[in-house]
Formats: structure tokens, C-alpha cells, sequence
């Protein structure tokens, strides 16, 4: 984190910042020290999906992730989501006195585990970007990507996601005209 505050604050280019937790972005714009919002104007993009087909990705993802045969679990691994979920798992697969059974149930509740989580997460998410539209009383503008996911990704991403951005570059450059900023 330090070091995209340096570098947005020292090379004196407009910053773009896209993805990362909303807590990091939180950090970024409201920390005091900074004062990025009042050195900048900020336009914020919600792409959301909806929630049936997020949660159908999610468990796809995580049963991508789960079944990658030549996976190189050995680096890191404690810092990965999901760890948590399976550890059960992975300590009895190593109980050369249990059943085949058992090690397949316990994988498969520690594999719902990990989806069960994720779209905790995913809905911890969404708690927090209700909070800085309410409370931080951020501007934020909404875009329903769920075709993105439904259809061929890199056309409906470009119809529905990117194509909608420039309204809202275009709103802030506006924005600064009128108000004499350059």
C-alpha cells in the first residue's frame, strides 16, 4: 500500500486505480495524511453481477482451483483463500488408517466450505460498498456485468462494461471544465 501512495503522489499523473479490496481503496482515498480526495477527482465504478450467477462462478472457480492436477501448492500456501477450508481435509488424507469414503466426504465439506466462505466474502464485499456510498456518501456508479458472465466474455465485456465507462470519464472531465481546474 505504501508504495502506491508514493507513487501517485510523486510522479504528479493522474492516478487510475482499478481492483484491489474496497478496504485498501478506503485507505487510499479517505486517509487524512494523503488527501486524495481533495487532490483528485474521483469517479468509482461498481461492476457487479448478479448474484446467482456470481455464486455459480465462485463454485466453478473454486473446483477449478481445487482439481488443478499439476498445481504447485507448496509456496505461500497459509496466504491462500481457501486454505482454511481444507485443512481438515489434507490432514486426514495423511491418516493412512482412513477410508476412502471418509477422506472423499471430508473433501467434499471442506470444498463447500470454501464456497460457503467465498461468497461470504463476496457479500462482505458488497456490505462495504453500501457503506461508502451511505456513509463516505461516495459517488459510485453501477454496472450490471452479469451478461459478461452468461455469454462470450470478451464481447459482452466490451458491450457491457467498457463500453460504458467513458460516460463516466467523460462526467469528470466535464466536471473539471466548468469548474476551471486545469
Amino acid at each position: 500500500f505504501g508504495l502506491v501512495k508514493l507513487l501517485i503522489t510523486e510522479t504528479q499523473r493522474v492516478p487510475i486505480i482499478v481492483g484491489g479490496s474496497n478496504s485498501y481503496i478506503e485507505k487510499l482515498v479517505e486517509d487524512p495524511m494523503l488527501m486524495f480526495k481533495y487532490k483528485y477527482d474521483s469517479c468509482f465504478i461498481w461492476i457487479d453481477v448478479e448474484q446467482s450467477v456470481l455464486n455459480r462462478r465462485v463454485d466453478m472457480r473454486v473446483d477449478q482451483i481445487i482439481f488443478i492436477p499439476d498445481a504447485d501448492y507448496t509456496k505461500g500456501i497459509r496466504q491462500c483463500i481457501g486454505v482454511r477450508g481444507i485443512e481438515r481435509y489434507l490432514r486426514e488424507e495423511t491418516n493412512i488408517y482412513g477410508d476412502d469414503e471418509s477422506k472423499q466426504m471430508s473433501l467434499q465439506a471442506s470444498i463447500s466450505s470454501i464456497k460457503r466462505n467465498t461468497r461470504m466474502l463476496i457479500c462482505n464485499q458488497l456490505d462495504k460498498i453500501q457503506r461508502l456510498i451511505s456513509e463516505k456518501m461516495w459517488s459510485v456508479h453501477y454496472i450490471i456485468s452479469t451478461d459478461v458472465f452468461k455469454e462470450d466474455l470478451d464481447e459482452a465485456w466490451m458491450n457491457t462494461v467498457f463500453a460504458t465507462m467513458p460516460r463516466y470519464c467523460e462526467e469528470i472531465s466535464q466536471k473539471r471544465s466548468s469548474q476551471n481546474y486545469y
